[in-house]
């Protein structure tokens, strides 16, 4: 009930500034447990993708925004809590584990789960290289991954932007996959084998420059140079 009624509340507003256009629909299941798994360009995304599905659709949502201040914080913190969205914190190994394993209960519940490879926003629009947890969760769940575009949300409100301003909003959903074919292999090749996969379907869909790289090493090595390291990014293992 809460989610549908976040919907009406917040979803005029977001057409209004959006006009948003998706494109693949029939490709997300009527019933059943998936992943979307879509790049990520803005903190709007979680809220584009979800108004355009009929079925409520779980994210994981960083637990800072969840305590977020000023009126358009604690705007986004009341919409993620009227939405179930998962609270993610992020710090260290055990933390990413325990969200990885609260996704999985929600598949296999039967629920969609929204999923961003990248790990976190592009720090400059292009796409990144997808983090295996994306593998991790379409090879225990068995759940179909498809793959998501999102465009036009950084040109809305990119990061750092206090207001969002108007811009046409596209959503591309491509056809599922699955990986029930990389069950015999060892587990770490087949999660990798399923991330680079996912990415790459991401990017036929969406069009974007790819870069082999972490986006997560590169906002690191950004914020090294503003503080003078000027170390270059270091991919670490998925």
């Amino acid at each position: 009930m809460q989610y549908r009624l976040s919907r009406v509340v917040i979803g005029p507003a977001l057409h209004v500034m959006g006009r948003p256009k998706i494109v693949g629909l029939e490709n997300i299941p009527p019933e059943g447990p998936a992943i979307l798994a879509s790049n990520h360009l803005s903190v709007i995304d979680s809220m584009y993708l979800p108004l355009m599905i009929g079925r409520p659709v779980v994210f994981p949502a960083k637990a800072e925004y969840f305590a977020a201040r000023g009126p358009l914080g604690r705007l986004w913190a009341a919409y993620l809590r009227s939405t179930n969205q998962l609270q993610m914190d992020r710090e260290g190994a055990r933390a990413a584990q325990a969200t990885l394993e609260a996704a999985l209960d929600l598949l296999r519940a039967g629920e969609l789960f929204g999923f961003y490879p990248e790990g976190t926003r592009s720090p400059d629009g292009r796409l990144y290289r997808g983090r295996s947890g994306i593998g991790y969760l379409a090879l225990n769940s068995g759940a179909p991954v498809i793959p998501v575009a999102m465009m036009g949300t950084r040109k809305m409100l990119p990061p750092g932007a206090p207001l969002p301003r108007p811009t046409r909003i596209e959503i591309r959903i491509g056809k599922r996959m699955e990986f029930a074919h990389l069950a015999g292999e060892p587990p770490a090749r087949a999660r990798r084998t399923v991330a680079d996969e996912v990415m790459r379907a991401i990017g036929e869909l969406s069009g974007q420059e790819y870069v082999h790289l972490y986006a997560s090493d590169v906002k690191a090595r950004l914020s090294g140079e503003d503080g003078g390291s000027g170390e270059e990014p270091r991919a670490r293992s998925g």
